[in-house]
């Protein structure tokens, strides 16, 4: 069984768009949005779309509702998708294939354009890909993608992991733990982050987010 999880929140503009391209997916039996606390109409739209909805009690951040998710979902394989992909959600698929087929453990979209230390999120980025290839010896096109696809024990091996931090995390502990991971190249967009104060305020606190998870497995980068 396939689930996807799609944590949201205050996501009411494109919930729906990103709901309807993933229940049209072969394969994929659950589609379970985690409402982190909105305070729009995502949850309500969600529900209209097709999707199956947890509701969080309040905003407990992304690593709680993907926890809250995955404990909820049925699938022994599953997907976490972003709320704002939109109908190019649709390329979920091209992640959980290889899962399915059996030639990865969990998959990683690859976004064009994030190669190079400036691409996205610039310092962010670098301090992610550095973490990653430091504990694993895994050099990623995208260190910080939030799109996936993995076996359940995958999750499992999570330690721990808080907020923006939990996607560094889930690869540094997979990898270590022996799960093979493979990045897949996608053309998904989402909403970007701007070069506004609250787009530098995002990029901060994610920065802050994946040094206190490198921190914790400090260890592993010696």
């Amino acid at each position: 069984m396939t689930s996807i999880i799609v944590p949201a929140y205050n996501e009411e503009v494109r919930i729906s768009e990103t709901v309807a391209a993933l229940v049209a997916l072969d394969g994929v039996d659950e589609v379970l949005v985690v409402n982190d606390g909105s305070s729009d109409d995502t949850s309500a739209v969600a529900a209209r779309s097709g999707a199956r909805v947890l509701d969080m009690p309040r905003n407990l951040g992304k690593a709680a509702a993907l926890a809250e998710g995955i404990r909820a979902c049925r699938g022994e394989i599953i997907a976490m998708v972003d709320a704002d992909l939109g109908a190019t959600a649709a390329q979920a698929g091209l992640l959980i294939a290889p899962v399915t087929r059996g030639e990865a453990d969990m998959t990683i979209a690859a976004f064009a354009g994030q190669r190079g230390a400036g691409a996205g999120f610039g310092l962010v980025v670098r301090l992610a890909r550095w973490g990653i290839q430091r504990a694993t010896g895994i050099t990623m096109t995208s260190p910080l993608s939030g799109q996936r696809a993995m076996r359940r024990p995958v999750w499992d091996a999570l330690q721990t992991a808080d907020g923006f931090g939990v996607e560094v995390a889930l690869t540094i502990d997979a990898a270590r733990a022996g799960h093979r991971v493979l990045e897949v190249p996608v053309t998904m967009t989402h909403r970007a982050t701007g070069r506004d104060l609250a787009g530098f305020r995002h990029r901060g606190r994610q920065f802050v987010a994946v040094a206190r998870e490198l921190w914790r497995r400090r260890r592993c980068l010696l």
